[in-house]
């Protein structure tokens, strides 16, 4: 028996210690798109990099300001460009994801309160690893389809 729980003790402290390691997903650039008052909802977008050896997914995400906050992608179905909900949005062992319009997005739904360009929104990302990062994101205007924007 004691030679269990000393076991189950090595492993307990094991986990506490990955917890606070370097969290192996960084978070580029978020910003979430400034919306007409009136509107409920909103879309953040990011550059996620992985800088670990392992495939790593964002799993869900939440945030104070909105009552559900969900994955989606834009999907292409016949010429027609749709929103799907996804489970997951998996970033490829040291390489990176982007969530940008006309892609993979955050979706903030039922917002509490408006919010306009210069705000500050906090959002919650959570990682198929485990961990997690408090995130304090910029809501930008956002010019649907400009062509003058350039990476």
């Amino acid at each position: 028996m004691s030679k269990f729980l000393k076991r189950s003790a090595a492993v307990l402290s094991l986990l506490s210690v990955s917890m606070f390691a370097l969290a192996e997903v960084t978070v580029e650039s978020p910003y979430v798109r400034a919306v007409p008052p009136g509107q409920t909802n909103t879309a953040a977008f990011m550059q996620l990099k992985n800088s670990s050896a392992e495939a790593i997914s964002l799993v869900s995400a939440s945030s104070s300001i909105a009552e559900n906050v969900e994955l989606h992608n834009h999907i292409n179905e016949d010429g027609v460009m749709k929103m799907r909900q996804v489970e997951l949005i998996s970033i490829s062992a040291n390489g990176n994801a982007s969530l940008e319009p006309g892609g993979y997005h955050i979706m903030l739904i039922g917002l509490s309160k408006e919010i306009a360009a210069g705000d500050m929104v906090d959002l919650e990302v959570k990682f198929s690893d485990g961990s997690s990062q408090q995130l304090t994101v910029p809501v930008k205007k956002v010019m649907a389809h400009s062509h003058h924007h350039h990476h």
